[in-house]
């Protein structure tokens, strides 16, 4: 395994690919990938799915990129069967490159190819295997993550890595934040890892079993904001959900409790009582600390300021948030 170097120093020679990916994520690769001159034989990814309010059926981004690019798109619901496994086979590729597909790969698929199947995983393999390494990272106070072109193999990302490189978080990145710049980052690495892969300048290196760490799937029920968490953990909540699933307090208006989304919030020394509403900033005291709110969402409603939040809705000091669904 090596680490990038940044600029890449060789010619590169075209190879075979198919690629399979599904969300924004996998589209700056994709398009590294064409840019670098590498020819794409067929682009995998998840099906059409019913999306906005009149649920109709859009495309993913990468597959709407491809056809914007006129590459041959498949669609399938599995890799599993003999038919899917033979047309996959019948691509002839000198390598298959995987970005957040979202179907698992059979054995027969992952060494079909000459060079055989490799991934961008957003984290420093083996910390933060799985599903949600960007938002689980930021949740738990990482300072830093990155992206890992791994060897593929029948494992949930425990393949040898072939090439990494590091990205800072910051104290006021957010999930968007991060996930543009690893997605950025994954379409240069995925290059030059090809490159040294064809070439054998790089050698995929087992990864370690100290450190491993699993990124499970998030849950929209994570995105409660427990006052009696301190407020530096609140901060990373609301920064790791958004854009998505979002970060949510309750409160009781005219009789009913409506959920009002957190986008941004920051941290401060003040302290109160759990949940107690300490000024109209607003700032709300926590298990330690407090949480300004800087720009919230009311259901319904787009994104607003605190202050505009504030002339709509009553939130006045000294009143108490509910803690939890129970409390």
């Amino acid at each position: 395994m090596a680490s990038s170097s940044g600029d890449t120093p060789y010619p590169l020679h075209p190879l075979r690919l198919a690629f399979m990916g599904t969300p924004d994520f996998a589209v700056p690769a994709l398009d590294a990938l064409a840019e670098a001159g590498h020819e794409i034989v067929a682009v995998y990814t998840q099906p059409p799915r019913p999306a906005g309010r009149g649920q109709q059926e859009r495309p993913s981004p990468v597959h709407a990129l491809a056809e914007a690019r006129g590459w041959p798109v498949r669609t399938p619901t599995s890799l599993k069967t003999e038919a899917a496994q033979r047309a996959f086979e019948e691509l002839e590729l000198d390598a298959a490159v995987v970005a957040a597909y979202g179907l698992i790969l059979p054995a027969a698929t992952l060494q079909a190819p000459r060079l055989g199947c490799l991934n961008i995983h957003a984290s420093l393999l083996p910390r933060w295997r799985g599903a949600a390494p960007i938002q689980r990272a930021i949740l738990a106070g990482d300072r830093a993550t990155g992206i890992s072109i791994m060897q593929m193999d029948e494992g949930l990302d425990t393949g040898p890595v072939l090439l990494q490189e590091s990205l800072a978080i910051g104290p006021q990145t957010s999930a968007q934040d991060l996930h543009d710049a690893l997605a950025a980052l994954g379409g240069r690495l995925i290059v030059e890892a090809l490159e040294g892969r064809r070439s054998g300048r790089l050698t995929a290196q087992a990864q370690p079993e100290a450190g491993v760490t699993y990124a499970a799937k998030l849950e929209k029920s994570e995105g409660r904001l427990d006052w009696t968490e301190t407020a530096a953990e609140l901060d990373r909540r609301v920064r790791a959900f958004t854009p998505w699933p979002g970060a949510f307090f309750e409160v009781s208006q005219d009789g009913k409790r409506e959920r009002v989304k957190v986008l941004e919030a920051e941290p401060l020394p003040e302290s109160g009582e759990p949940g107690r509403v300490l000024d109209q900033a607003p700032t709300i005291a926590c298990g330690a600390g407090a949480l300004r709110l800087l720009r919230v969402q009311r259901a319904g409603r787009g994104a607003m300021t605190a202050e505009a939040f504030l002339r709509g809705f009553a939130l006045p000091s000294g009143s108490r948030l509910p803690l939890g669904p129970d409390r």
